[in-house]
């Protein structure tokens, strides 16, 4: 069960986000409504929601998932792969919020790179994708700084996906959404795997809150799957964040 998430809100510089989509700038005022309906999701779910204030100059910056681990025993502030997203990672309103819920803060030091988004938590054992944005060194004191807690953790190399939770997506109750280069993965043979059709592979990034499940809005395939599992379905316009390579997963910490 989570009892805390953390969002930021997004930027008034939000159109000038990392992308490789081929969709146009998100419009500022609707990612803002976006955003607050999907906060309004998350607080159905019984969480606490901790709001930061934007930071215009850090326009990737709502996609709080990256900057920072967050496990039962410990928080983990990443290096970002994406030089302009590095700074993201020391903002101190980010440190101070993690410092209320959080006795043990480690960090990921140079030559490492990671990302949060790579990372997927399952029980106590997480599975971290190699990416243009997580790198080895990352990747090792990632695993190093988990075992230090008594977790676990174990790469996986990524083809073609931004993150690895581009991809996949852990609903707990050993489900486990898998899109495009995950479908055969053998690292995850061992899944109850609900493969999501490629005409709806974005759908893949929902996110397990509490017993409900929140899926992005306009991919009914993914939807009826979940519902098909018994989930209570949370369904939530993310289509200004897709704009800039982001998904559910990504606008917030949960812990």
């Amino acid at each position: 069960m989570f009892k805390n998430v953390i969002v930021r809100v997004p930027s008034a510089t939000i159109s000038e986000g990392i992308t490789s989509a081929h969709e146009g700038k998100p419009i500022y005022t609707k990612a803002l409504m976006q955003h607050e309906n999907y906060v309004s999701a998350l607080t159905k779910t019984g969480v606490n929601v901790t709001v930061l204030e934007p930071h215009d100059e850090f326009p990737d910056s709502c996609f709080v998932e990256d900057v920072a681990l967050c496990t039962s025993k410990c928080a983990i502030i990443t290096r970002p792969g994406a030089l302009s997203r590095r700074k993201e990672a020391a903002l101190p309103d980010m440190l101070e919020a993690l410092k209320g819920f959080y006795e043990h803060i480690e960090y990921i030091k140079d030559p490492g790179t990671v990302e949060a988004g790579d990372i997927m938590m399952v029980g106590d054992h997480f599975y971290i994708g190699l990416s243009a944005r997580t790198n080895q060194a990352g990747a090792d004191q990632m695993i190093s700084i988990l075992e230090k807690y008594g977790l676990s953790g174990q790469v996986v190399p990524l083809k073609k996906v931004l993150h690895l939770k581009t991809g996949l997506a852990y609903l707990e109750n050993n489900n486990l959404l898998v899109a495009g280069e995950f479908k055969d993965d053998p690292e995850f043979a061992k899944f109850n795997k609900i493969e999501i059709d490629e005409d709806e592979a974005y759908g893949a990034n929902c996110i397990w809150v509490n017993g409900y499940v929140l899926v992005p809005a306009g991919y009914p395939k993914v939807q009826k799957k979940i519902e098909d599992l018994g989930y209570k379905v949370l369904v939530v316009d993310t289509s200004e964040f897709r704009k800039i390579d982001g998904g559910l997963s990504c606008l917030s910490l949960r812990f």
